[in-house]
């Protein structure tokens, strides 16, 4: 009986101590979080969510034009980790409501990053909804509130140059690469 007992015990320690890890991944990205940042996680406490690396925000001019602040973070040796977007400019109360994912060492729960190929995302998630930009495509998923962006120079000569063709999920090669994505809050 005893042992059935340690052998609960230590099961249970390790399955708490897998989901600790998983909370802990700084660049694990979920529908509501990427890291430690949440979509709760307001302007003025992005310093101590940050606390190992770089905040810069841009202030000037904005209260003039009325637009949102965008927020870059970077690694302390200079690397651009992601941009965000608050949902009101100039204040620091406000939540964050798009990030912005530019380092390939984030990724979603199902190994998306941008390393990724579009094979790969369309294996992982369902494609809601692609759209056709001047010089990109916005490939949308719904499952995680986020949308990938994928270089029209990776498309077929034909799609390329066309403003108006409707692309589907088909006319995309497989091997065509993430440039970068945005998780929506």
């Amino acid at each position: 009986m005893k042992k059935v007992l340690i052998v609960l015990f230590i099961c249970a320690l390790l399955i708490t101590s897998c989901n600790k890890n998983k909370a802990l991944d700084p660049f694990l990205i979920e529908k509501h979080h990427i890291g430690l940042l949440t979509d709760s996680t307001q302007v003025k406490d992005l310093d101590a969510v940050f606390i190992n690396d770089s905040v810069v925000r841009y202030i000037a001019g904005d209260e003039f034009t009325g637009s949102v602040n965008t927020i870059e973070i970077f690694e302390k040796g200079g690397q651009k980790l992601l941009d965000l977007s608050p949902k009101e400019a100039l204040d620091s109360t406000s939540v964050i409501s798009s990030v912005r994912i530019y380092d390939e060492r984030y990724r979603t729960e199902k190994n998306i990053s941008t390393l990724s190929t579009f094979k790969d995302l369309k294996a992982a998630y369902k494609i809601s909804k692609i759209d056709n930009l001047i010089n990109s495509v916005l490939v949308s998923v719904n499952e995680i509130n986020a949308s990938f962006t994928i270089d029209k120079s990776e498309l077929p000569g034909g799609l390329r140059f066309d403003m108006d063709a409707t692309i589907d999920a088909i006319q995309i090669p497989e091997k065509a690469k993430i440039k970068f994505f945005i998780l929506h809050w």
